[in-house]
């Protein structure tokens, strides 16, 4: 089994002063890294280098005309062609491109790879003086030229949010501006639960090989199990939590959506509408750019019968969280950001919730009817 450690991140520079140091302090590690700025012309490029230099570096060819699609293709048999190479290899460190989220290519390499590759972790590195501007970008990432694919449509502040929660592990690595109290304020509340280390402490390469659960990792994020943050403020950044236990009316949500998704620089939970009340819908938003999307049922909404088919995960936050009359339906909302208006946003989340003459004229009243929500979704899908 080859020990293999992911490296994410939007920020390039720390994203390779951590790879370095990996590299430094494992005799016989190897770094595999593809390039997907030449995906326009129709290849990624794959580099594979060690402490000492570059090793290799080929071209391989897109997949489906998607760069990230190419990445996973030639990813995995590379890393089992340096797993059967005559030369012991202590270490593989797969150092991602820019805009590639860590939790997809660990699927890979936790299912396909499991005979042959021991993730032992996944980090993110992080510049902490750019999480702000990182996180507030709402451009697309093919205007930042930073697309894996030509139907990718990820923003830049949702991708790097995304980056930051998912790994276990944060390599902090200061650039030419230093981060103020501020700035670690917020990586703190926008991942409480990460083990935060520097790249060029002693302790490093055990806190980023500590071991990696997948299965933990995805569940941590996924919004009918998230593990969301608390509510805190600290150096003038809030983390601010909206508990409801009544549908929201669809169409004052929806009418509100613009506000609300500006309302803070990263917001996400989950959250039911009375048009929708078996429906579990997530909400992501970052730098302004909201996804709202339907994963299901609600536990609630399903027989007994079937629960035992669930992840274990799934029902235990369920039954948590469970209310004698709604079940696990509810809203659970944290909007984290500089300079939070609290009272605002509780008070206009509030407003979109059903009235009481609304709540008491029953789900009847709902079942046949459509709204804006309707078309969103179906785009989402």
């Amino acid at each position: 089994m080859l020990p293999t450690v992911i490296v994410a991140g939007l920020h390039a520079d720390a994203r390779r002063a951590t790879v370095d140091a990996l590299l430094r302090a494992v005799p016989r590690a190897v770094a595999l890294h593809h390039d997907l700025r030449s995906a326009a012309e129709g290849t990624v490029r794959r580099v594979l280098r060690d402490a000492g230099g570059v090793l290799d570096e080929t071209s391989a060819p897109l997949v489906n005309d998607c760069a990230c699609c190419a990445l996973r293709e030639d990813l995995l048999p590379e890393l089992e062609r340096v797993a059967d190479s005559g030369e012991l290899c202590a270490l593989a460190v797969v150092e991602l491109w820019d805009s590639v989220e860590p939790q997809s290519i660990a699927r890979v390499l936790g299912t396909q790879g499991a005979e042959r590759l021991a993730l032992v972790g996944v980090v993110t590195a992080v510049d902490p003086a750019l999480v702000l501007a990182s996180l507030a970008n709402a451009d697309d990432l093919a205007d930042a030229g930073l697309a894996a694919a030509r139907t990718d449509n990820r923003t830049v502040g949702d991708t790097f949010a995304r980056q930051l929660e998912y790994a276990p592990v944060l390599a902090l690595v200061e650039g030419e501006t230093a981060p103020d109290a501020a700035d670690r304020a917020l990586l703190a509340q926008l991942h409480p639960l990460a083990r935060v280390t520097d790249p060029s402490a002693a302790g490093f390469l055990a806190e980023v090989t500590a071991g990696f659960d997948a299965t933990a990792a995805a569940a941590r994020v996924h919004p009918a199990t998230a593990l969301l943050p608390q509510d805190h403020d600290a150096e003038g950044v809030t983390t601010h939590v909206w508990r409801a236990r009544r549908p929201f009316h669809p169409d004052r949500l929806y009418a509100a959506l613009p506000d609300l998704a500006c309302a803070a620089l990263r917001s996400r939970g989950r959250f039911w509408l009375a048009d929708r009340t078996d429906s579990l819908l997530s909400w992501d938003a970052a730098g302004g750019a909201l996804a709202v999307d339907d994963l299901g049922p609600w536990l609630a909404a399903l027989p007994a019968a079937e629960w035992d088919q669930l992840p274990a995960e799934r029902r235990a936050a369920a039954l948590v969280d469970w209310h004698p009359e709604h079940g696990d339906r509810g809203q659970h909302l944290v909007f984290v950001s500089p300079d939070l208006d609290q009272a605002g946003l509780s008070a206009l989340l509030a407003s979109c919730l059903l009235t009481d003459a609304e709540y008491a004229a029953g789900p009847v009243v709902w079942a046949c009817r459509g709204s804006a929500f309707d078309g969103l979704l179906e785009q989402a899908a």
